[in-house]
This record gives C-alpha cells, sequence and structure tokens, in this order.
C-alpha cells in the first residue's frame, strides 16, 4: 500500500496536511482539532513510514525526515490517538510472539542489566528536570483530578501502602525500587524495614545518599541485585513499574521467587502496566530505542503463572486514565526543561523523549492501556475479608502525616 493510501485510509479525525517529497501535498481528517501541518523531507523517509509505520514515523520524527512546519508534537501524536480506531490491529500469532520471547524478552541477567542501563543509567540529573520531588517513575495516583504531580504521586505511595497491610517491624522487598522514595516512604510512614533492589547502577547511588540524608540507612538498604538472586524470605513484597522488565520467558521464574520469597502469612503488591488487546509484540520503535527487552502484559499472561506458583490472587485494582495524567505532567515538566535537557543531552535526545513520551499517553488515551495492581497472598486468612481495611488505613495515611521513630 502506498503511503497516500494508507494515510487516506487511516487519517479520518483531525487536520493534518502534510507536504510530501516532490512537492504534492495531502489534507487528511475531518477539519476538527488544532491545524497542523507537516513535510516528509525525501523520498527516503516517505518509503520508510510506509513499509513500517510503527517504526518508520518516529524515526522520521527523531532524525529529521518528518518535520512540524505547525504544530507541536504532542499534538500530532494525539491526531495519531485519535486515529487509531481506524487501523486494524494487528495481532501477532504465537510463532510470531514465540520468536520475539526468545529473541527480545529473554532477559538472562547480563541482558537485564544492560537493558535497564539503557534507559535508567542515562543520568539522574535529567530525570530530575521532568519527574516529582520524589523521583517517582511510575504512574501516579489521581485520587482527584486537581491533584498536582507531587501529591498523585504520594496518593500512589499510600495507596499501594494501605494495600500491603504493613505492621511496623516488618521486612519488605521492594523489587525495582527505583530512586528509593517508595521504600523510603513505607519506612518512614509504616515503620517497616526495607530491601531495595535494583539493576540501575546511577538509581543505587542516588537511593543510599536519599536514605542516608534522611536518617533511613539502618531500616532502608539498597543493593545492586537481580530479583533472582534474593534470599528473603520476606513479610511483604512490593513491586511498582519493574515487570514491564521482566519478560515473557521469566514470568514464572518471577513469580516463583515472589512465593520462596513471602512468607507463609505475607502479602506481595505488584503493580505494572497491562494491555487490552490480548499477547502481543512490542511497538517496534519502542523496543528499538526506549526499552529494549521490555513487554508490556496482558493479564491473561500474567494470572497463569501467578496460579502455577501457588499463590493466591487476593485483590486486582484496574486503574485506566491515571497514567495519561501522569505522562502529561512528565511530558509538560519535559518542555519546561528542553532547553536544559538538551544541553545535557542533544537535540536529538529531545526528540527521542518527546516522542517517547507523547506516545505512552496516547496508548492511555485512546489505546486503552491500563495499570493493574495484583495483590498476592499464600494464605487464604492473610488478609481481612473485605477491602475496608484499605481504605481505613489510606485515610489514615493521607491525614496529618506521622512519623515512626
Amino acid at each position: 500500500m502506498s503511503l497516500q493510501s494508507f494515510l487516506q485510509k487511516t487519517v479520518r479525525e483531525g487536520d493534518l496536511t502534510l507536504h510530501l517529497p516532490g512537492g504534492r501535498s495531502l489534507k487528511l481528517g475531518d477539519g476538527s482539532g488544532p491545524p497542523l501541518v507537516a513535510r516528509i523531507t525525501s523520498p527516503m523517509w516517505a518509503a520508510r513510514i510506509a513499509a513500517k509505520p510503527g517504526l518508520g514515523v518516529g524515526e522520521a520524527y527523531v532524525e529529521g525526515g518528518l518535520v512540524l512546519e505547525q504544530g507541536d508534537i504532542a499534538d500530532f501524536i494525539d491526531l495519531i490517538g485519535r486515529n487509531a480506531k481506524f487501523k486494524k490491529r494487528k495481532k501477532r500469532g504465537p510463532l510470531a510472539r514465540w520468536w520475539r520471547d526468545r529473541r527480545r524478552e529473554a532477559n538472562h541477567r547480563r541482558a537485564a542489566r544492560r537493558n535497564v542501563a539503557h534507559h535508567y543509567d542515562l543520568s539522574n540529573e535529567l530525570y530530575r528536570r521532568f519527574l516529582d520531588a520524589d523521583m517517582q517513575y511510575s504512574c501516579a495516583y489521581f485520587a482527584r483530578s486537581d491533584m498536582t504531580l507531587e501529591e498523585a504521586q504520594l496518593a500512589k505511595k499510600r495507596h499501594i501502602a494501605a494495600k500491603l497491610a504493613l505492621r511496623p517491624g516488618q521486612k519488605v522487598l521492594d523489587i525495582g525500587c527505583g530512586w528509593g522514595g517508595m521504600a523510603m516512604t513505607l519506612a518512614e510512614e509504616a515503620g517497616v524495614e526495607v530491601d531495595g533492589i535494583t539493576l540501575s547502577t546511577e538509581q543505587l547511588a542516588l537511593a543510599q545518599q536519599r536514605a542516608e540524608a534522611k536518617g533511613l540507612g539502618s531500616r532502608v538498604r539498597f543493593s545492586l541485585t537481580d530479583y533472582r538472586d534474593v534470599p528473603g524470605p520476606y513479610d511483604r513484597i512490593v513491586s511498582v513499574g519493574m515487570f514491564e522488565h521482566v519478560g515473557r520467558p521469566n514470568y514464572q521464574a518471577y513469580f516463583d521467587g515472589v512465593a520462596r520469597l513471602l512468607k507463609d502469612d505475607g502479602v506481595a503488591l505488584i503493580h505494572s502496566i497491562g494491555r487490552p488487546e490480548g499477547p502481543n509484540v512490542t511497538n517496534a520503535w519502542v523496543a528499538k530505542y526506549i526499552f529494549p527487552g521490555g513487554y508490556i502484559p496482558a493479564l491473561s499472561e500474567v494470572l497463569p503463572a501467578i496460579e502455577r506458583a501457588g499463590l493466591l490472587v487476593t485483590d486486582i485494582e484496574i486503574l485506566r486514565l491515571h497514567y495519561a495524567e501522569t505522562l502529561k505532567g512528565w511530558r509538560e515538566r519535559f518542555a519546561l526543561q528542553r532547553d536544559e535537557i538538551a544541553a545535557m543531552m542533544d537535540e536529538r535526545f529531545c526528540r527521542m523523549w518527546e516522542f517517547y513520551l507523547g506516545i505512552s499517553e496516547m496508548a492511555f488515551r485512546h489505546r486503552g492501556h491500563f495499570v493493574f495492581q495484583v495483590q498476592l497472598a499464600k494464605r487464604v486468612d492473610a488478609l481481612p475479608i473485605t477491602r475496608d481495611y484499605m481504605g481505613e488505613a489510606e485515610a489514615k495515611l493521607a491525614g496529618p502525616q506521622r512519623r515512626v521513630a
């Protein structure tokens, strides 16, 4: 199919004028929304976009093959998202998924470390520029529509803490601890001891510094450790935004590990992005440039591994547009700090991350992506039999802040 035919079939909403190489122009959409004008700079880029739109559009924007002459990249990506419903979703067959599992998502220990470094070891100063002050790099929880990003990220941590049913003195494992914010919040507000593990050297160094600065060094410990190598056991396990990096070939090993590390009366809470359409493959551009080895799971792929591990699903919550609002906040803060980020990284990097943040937001607004929080236990009586305790604990945490010595 030619690029012109493809665009005319799929871009039915919005107002896009596209200048093609050779002087031709296409008027696309129904005229709604902000007017956008874009230009494809060469026949080579037109051919690459036509051949593989999922890869070619992002590469063209990053490399200067697609130039916006009116409007900004956020509006352009929103137009793509609004028209996603007109493009038939391509579902890969089991053989294609099996091949990608083995080739891209195997994530053995060395590959896992390398893939984490690709994204998370870029620069702590980069992440400071657009995250909240606690450097939470996962979906926030907007309990109210008027929450700031800082408020929503704190609400997310407390929402999770309430589900963990924590008691002072318990030992908690934080798998994929990031820059340490979740671990420190749990220690401060619930009086627990936390072991946080990460594969990012940049995250580890800063998390350790932050814990020492807060006087939490004796109760919050961070290490460069693969989840497969943790000894345990623990009263509670939490993992936020890490499961997307596990890879399908490792799902059973991951949940077998959670079962092994969890005490008989323990509780675990796994927070991950989920895909709505069932098993599929990672977007080619994201896999190549942003999250090598990553995969967003369908719940139908996760629950069987949980069952085989002998764990009980005690609660599941689906958060829908919360991540869209989180990404909007990051995207707007990135734009405000763009000049500083360009000086720190370079212009190409800025275009790459503008595209990454934009298409990620679009996936939640227009493609049905969501976040799931799965609560797990080994024993049927490990938790109260109604959910009232969650709301009560969350309300208590949201009241006048109580620090536990």
